[in-house]
């Protein structure tokens, strides 16, 4: 009987312990959508930011490259590679990008002294690399603790080759970004964004080799936040039109022919692939963007210590070993 009574309590305890943790994401969605609601209802004064190049070069150029380092661009299959300065934790972050990926996108499409905006910042990457390359940049993201530890970031740097330029990290929804910027203004938008719910489910490691799979991520969610307007929370159709909806008000923030830049994944589930970049293609050539380059970002230098996936009856490739990099323009 006592045992019985035992598991009975148990059980009892284990039920409520449920209920508590619901009706605490609840509370949580709500606090949420009460804050969205009050940023959307509050006075943004458009930021004091320069958007315009304090180099020498010629109006006719796009970049401050020289032809030697031109050339050095021109391949479509970019290998990147992290540095001691960029965060690898997936405790701080599950998906984040290297320094060198918005770095080479900067020194591309922008001049020294102009503008570059990041709408899924994430822990600041992009605000980094703008620092590095004397550029302005701002950067937006829904979660407070990013943006704060994005601030850390750049407190940090030991030298700030851009010492008359502004690196702004806002917490926001990307939505409202026309509220803050002018029209006009944007030379690069540069940015890895949310890949649907891919991080909303638990990690099963399976692109490991078996003997590593059971790590300290095995089997936990690390989805970015529970706020519904969080892109990383989303289902595929709703993730793209929402993005587009999102990419539709920067449109007019651009300067004509400006870049933009998105990093994405395809998305693999239930057996079944996805092809999310083509989606957003699709996508963003409907709210008026064109399409100006594919380039295909090669991590089998980052990727190690694989396992068989799908042996021996499904052949799959291991999407770890490559990202899209879909660069967009503003048309003339």
């Amino acid at each position: 009987m006592d045992k019985l009574k035992l598991k009975n309590e148990g059980l009892k305890k284990t039920s409520n312990n449920r209920e508590n943790d619901g009706i605490k994401r609840l509370d949580d969605v709500r606090e949420l959508l009460i804050s969205d609601e009050n940023i959307k209802k509050k006075h943004i004064k458009k930021l004091d930011i320069n958007f315009k190049k304090t180099c020498s070069c010629s109006n006719s150029h796009i970049n401050c490259l020289t032809a030697k380092e031109w050339v050095q661009h021109q391949v479509a299959i970019w290998e990147l590679y992290y540095e001691k300065r960029d965060i690898r934790d997936k405790n701080i972050h599950p998906a984040v990008f290297p320094i060198a990926l918005p770095k080479k996108c900067i020194e591309l499409f922008t001049h020294k002294g102009e503008l570059v905006l990041d709408p899924f910042l994430g822990i600041g990457t992009s605000l980094i690399a703008a620092q590095d390359l004397e550029r302005n940049a701002v950067g937006f993201d829904l979660n407070k603790k990013y943006i704060d530890f994005t601030n850390k970031r750049l407190a940090q740097l030991e030298i700030n080759f851009g010492e008359n330029t502004k690196q702004i990290a806002i917490c926001d929804d990307a939505i409202n970004i026309p509220k803050y910027l002018n029209e006009n203004t944007i030379s690069l938008s540069v940015t890895s964004p949310p890949y649907a719910n891919m991080l909303n489910h638990k990690r099963l490691n399976k692109s490991l080799r078996s003997d590593l799979r059971i790590n300290k991520h095995y089997k936990t969610v690390q989805q970015y936040s529970n706020n519904p307007r969080d892109l990383g929370t989303m289902r595929l159709k709703e993730y793209i039109d929402t993005l587009a909806e999102i990419y539709k008000g920067i449109l007019p923030l651009l300067k004509p022919k400006a870049h933009c830049v998105i990093n994405i994944n395809d998305l693999w589930e239930n057996n079944h692939r996805y092809p999310t970049h083509s989606y957003i293609i699709e996508a963003m050539e409907k709210v008026g963007y064109e399409l100006r380059n594919i380039i295909i970002w090669d991590k089998r230098n980052l990727v190690n210590r694989v396992g068989i996936f799908g042996w021996p009856s499904n052949y799959i490739t291991l999407s770890t070993t490559f990202e899209y990099i879909l660069d967009f323009w503003r048309k003339p």
